[in-house]
C-alpha cells in the first residue's frame, strides 16, 4: 500500500499511456540519432526532496540523520523515487510508473572526497552539508608525504560502507519494496572534480597559489589525482566492476573560477591521466555548473568530451557554434526562472533557448539548469515541457 505522502495527482489512464508511449519513442529516436524532438529530463537531487514540505513535512528528516542513519536514507530514498514517478515524471520524458526494480545508491552528496583526506563535515539547518578546508595558511603542505588513506574505511567512506552493509542485511530479510525488488547500486567510483576537491581542501587560497606558488598547485593536483585513481580503482574492485571501464562521467564545477589557459596548464594533464587510468574509451561525458562554457572546446578537443551537462549562465547559440552539431548539449532555463517566474515567462525562455540554434544536429536535451529547486511550480515545469513538445525536427 502507498504511504500517505504518495497521493497521486489526477492523471487518467489514457494520459499516462499516451505520455509513456511518447516518452519511449522520443528517447529511442534520440539514441538512434533520428530525433523526433528534443527530449526533456529533470534533475532532482536530495535537497529537492528533503526540503519538500509534502514529502518531508516540518523537515522531520534532516540531512544529518539522512546521511548517518541507514534506515532513514533507505526509506526516504525509496519514498522520493515513488513521489518523483508521479509528481515529476508527467512534466518530462520519464515514464509515469513505478520501476520494475528500485535501484538505490548510498548517497555521498559532494563532501565525501574532502572528508576522505581529513576535512570535517558541517551540517547546517536548512542547508546542504559541506566540508571545511584543512590546508589553509601554513597547513598547505600537510598532505604531502602521507600515504593515501584506506579507500574503503576512511572518512565518509567508512560511514557509506556501514550503511551499505546494513542495507544488505535488511534486504536479506526484506528484499522488496511495494512488491518490487530493491537493488543496491555501486558507489564511490567517481570524482566530483580534481580542482573542486583541491578548492575544498585548500579553500580560495588555491586561486592565489596559482600566481604565487604554481608549483604547489601542480604538486597538490598530482597528489589528489593519484589518490583519487587509487580510490576509484578500489571501489571498482570491491563491486567487481570492470577496470578500466567503458564509461566516464566527469565533473569539476570549480573550473568556472579560472581561465581556459589555466585549465590547460594546471588541469588538463591530470584529467588525461585520470581518464586514461579509469576508462579505455575515447569519449566521455562531463557536468559543469556555472559559467564554464569557455572551456568546452578545449575539453572536447583535448579530453574527448562529447556530452556536456550544463548549468547557467549559458549562451546556447555560442556553445553550439563552438562545438558543432555532433556534441550533446544538455541544459535549459535556469532553476530560479523555473521556480520564480510565471508559466508564460518560462515558456518564452524555453522558446528563446530552443530557437537559439542549439537544436542543430538534433543533439540537445532540454532540462533545468541545474537541479530543480524545492517547490518549483508544476505549472512552470509543464510550460517548459509543452514548448519542447512543439519543436518537431
Amino acid at each position: 500500500m502507498f504511504h500517505s505522502v504518495f497521493s497521486r495527482p489526477e492523471l487518467s489512464p489514457a494520459f499516462i499511456k499516451d505520455h509513456n508511449q511518447e516518452a519511449k519513442e522520443v528517447w529511442e529516436a534520440f539514441h538512434a540519432d533520428k530525433p523526433i524532438r528534443p527530449p526533456v529530463k529533470l534533475g532532482t537531487n536530495t535537497q529537492y526532496f528533503i526540503f519538500n514540505r509534502n514529502l518531508n513535512p516540518n523537515t522531520q528528516i534532516t540531512f544529518q540523520n539522512y546521511m548517518t542513519n541507514s534506515k532513514v536514507m533507505f526509506e526516504f530514498s525509496l519514498k522520493s523515487m515513488v513521489w518523483r514517478a508521479f509528481h515529476v515524471a508527467p512534466f518530462c520524458d520519464d515514464l509515469i510508473e513505478l520501476p520494475d526494480e528500485f535501484v538505490l545508491k548510498v548517497d555521498l552528496q559532494n563532501f565525501d572526497e574532502a572528508i576522505y583526506f581529513g576535512a570535517p563535515v558541517k551540517f547546517v539547518a536548512e542547508q546542504v552539508p559541506d566540508s571545511l578546508p584543512i590546508l589553509t595558511g601554513d597547513n598547505k603542505f600537510d598532505l604531502f608525504g602521507k600515504t593515501f588513506p584506506d579507500p574503503l574505511r576512511t572518512g565518509w567512506y567508512a560511514t557509506a560502507m556501514r550503511i551499505y552493509e546494513e542495507w544488505q542485511e535488511h534486504l536479506a530479510r526484506n528484499p522488496t519494496y511495494l512488491d518490487r525488488p530493491v537493488k543496491i547500486e555501486p558507489f564511490g567510483y567517481w570524482t566530483s572534480g580534481l580542482f573542486t576537491l583541491a578548492i575544498g581542501l585548500r579553500g580560495m587560497e588555491l586561486l592565489t597559489d596559482i600566481y604565487e606558488d604554481p608549483q604547489y598547485v601542480h604538486d597538490l593536483l598530482s597528489y589528489l589525482t593519484e589518490a583519487t585513481i587509487q580510490r576509484v580503482r578500489a571501489f571498482h574492485e570491491f563491486f567487481n566492476l570492470p577496470f578500466p571501464g567503458k564509461d566516464l562521467f566527469l565533473a569539476d564545477d570549480s573550473i568556472q573560477l579560472i581561465s581556459t589557459r589555466m585549465v590547460e596548464e594546471f588541469l588538463l594533464p591530470h584529467y588525461l591521466h585520470y581518464k586514461n587510468s579509469i576508462v579505455d574509451s575515447e569519449h566521455i561525458r562531463m557536468h559543469l555548473c556555472g559559467d564554464a562554457s569557455r572551456h568546452f572546446k578545449l575539453l572536447r578537443d583535448s579530453l574527448g568530451v562529447n556530452d556536456f551537462d550544463t548549468g547557467f549562465p549559458i549562451d546556447f547559440a555560442k556553445v553550439r557554434n563552438d562545438l558543432g552539431p555532433d556534441v550533446i548539449i544538455q541544459g535549459g532555463p535556469n532553476v530560479m526562472i523555473l521556480k520564480e517566474a510565471t508559466p508564460e515567462e518560462v515558456a518564452l525562455e524555453t522558446k528563446r533557448i530552443l530557437n537559439s540554434g542549439v537544436l542543430k544536429g538534433g543533439k540537445f536535451i532540454l532540462r533545468e539548469g541545474n537541479n530543480l529547486a524545492p517547490h518549483t511550480p508544476h505549472a512552470n515545469l509543464d510550460a517548459m515541457y509543452q514548448v519542447a513538445r512543439q519543436f518537431i525536427y
